[in-house]
């Protein structure tokens, strides 16, 4: 697609991404995805004649080949590989070896970032972090280069438009995977299910590998717990539910919740 966008840079890739996803949901898929390759195919033939057969040619060549995912549907990192040259796809620092696949380390990021702790994420803050992303990828950028991604993130992510990113913002810049919770039934009946399903849950959120959920840890933990009931909670959500979890779960008021202690707080044996 080289030869259709030659010249396409951030901002520009930009009103492609928003014009495509056109139901806001941070994906192109579905009819929004036969409509991007329509589009491709005018791009990169204008002479020629568009038949849904060529369109669905296409889209299958390219998402064998840019669905990393490999779910059927473009996140704006893939799109970005598509479409942006290298020199201009800063958000192809966000793609890694192994997708983020645990809040607790997407925690660690969002309570790093959130310098002031208002449970949001500024512009500054934003560009404090992109800073940092492309230090660790020893990529040199001009501060006006600076400001301009940070501004186009902000115009791609800041859905509600006041300014600041929030938990679900981040979550969609850094291809957060899906919620680990879902995979388990909430309602298993059997003691033994459960016991197995807990042991399999404090496990993943326990990262450390300490016998206790701390800091990012019960953040994790409290994130995913929430979403089950409230698809999209704030950072305040967040420092509160963390609040009444170890409120109640907190024994010993260590500031951790042990693993016996999360245990009783769910009503299951754990192993010791």
């Amino acid at each position: 697609m080289d030869s259709a966008f030659d010249n396409l840079d951030a901002a520009g890739f930009l009103q492609i991404w928003q014009h495509f996803d056109a139901d806001d949901n941070g994906y192109i898929e579905g009819k929004e995805l036969d409509a991007f390759f329509c589009h491709m195919l005018k791009k990169l033939g204008p002479d020629e004649e568009v038949t849904p057969e060529k369109v669905q040619q296409l889209k299958k060549r390219f998402m064998s080949a840019y669905d990393a995912t490999a779910d059927g549907r473009l996140q704006i990192q893939e799109l970005a590989h598509m479409m942006l040259p290298d020199d201009e796809n800063f958000l192809l620092l966000f793609r890694r070896e192994s997708p983020l696949d645990n809040s607790v380390e997407f925690m660690k990021i969002w309570r790093k970032y959130d310098a002031d702790s208002s449970g949001y994420i500024s512009a500054v803050e934003l560009k404090n972090f992109l800073k940092d992303l492309f230090a660790q990828h020893k990529k040199v950028i001009s501060s006006s280069k600076l400001d301009e991604y940070t501004d186009t993130m902000m115009n791609i992510f800041d859905k509600n438009r006041d300014g600041r990113l929030d938990l679900n913002d981040l979550a969609r810049i850094l291809a957060l995977q899906e919620n680990f919770l879902l995979q388990f039934r909430m309602d298993a009946c059997s003691q033994e299910e459960r016991k197995q399903d807990f042991e399999k849950i404090f496990s993943h959120y326990d990262v450390s590998k300490t016998g206790a959920l701390e800091g990012p840890e019960v953040d994790g933990f409290v994130k995913d717990m929430m979403e089950l009931v409230k698809p999209s909670i704030s950072g305040p959500d967040l420092d509160r539910f963390r609040e009444v979890l170890l409120h109640h779960c907190d024994v010993n008021k260590d500031g951790k919740i042990q693993k016996n202690e999360l245990a009783l707080c769910l009503g299951v044996k754990a192993s010791q």
